[in-house]
């Protein structure tokens, strides 16, 4: 990510303009948010080597939301997905 657009991130993060990808995994259960980012184009192409990555892990699923929406800390959370 460009250091050099991170306040125009943050203030579209800070208003909920902010698109995020909300990537969940089971075995291990997790969820990763991924962004934020200010175009859908934009996360949509980082998405791909961040998706690959953790399928090299080899979880047995992983299913994904593109979402337009505010996030904070954390970004990696245990799931409880029952």
């Amino acid at each position: 990510m460009n250091p050099l657009l991170w306040p125009v991130r943050s203030v579209a993060n800070g208003l909920g303009l902010a698109w995020w990808a909300r990537v969940q995994t089971r075995s291990p259960d997790a969820v990763y948010w991924f962004g934020p980012f200010v175009r859908r184009s934009t996360l949509e192409a980082a998405l791909v080597p961040f998706l690959a990555d953790l399928r090299s892990e080899a979880p047995a699923s992983i299913e994904h939301q593109l979402l337009r929406t505010q996030r904070g800390e954390p970004l990696t959370e245990a799931a409880d997905l029952g």
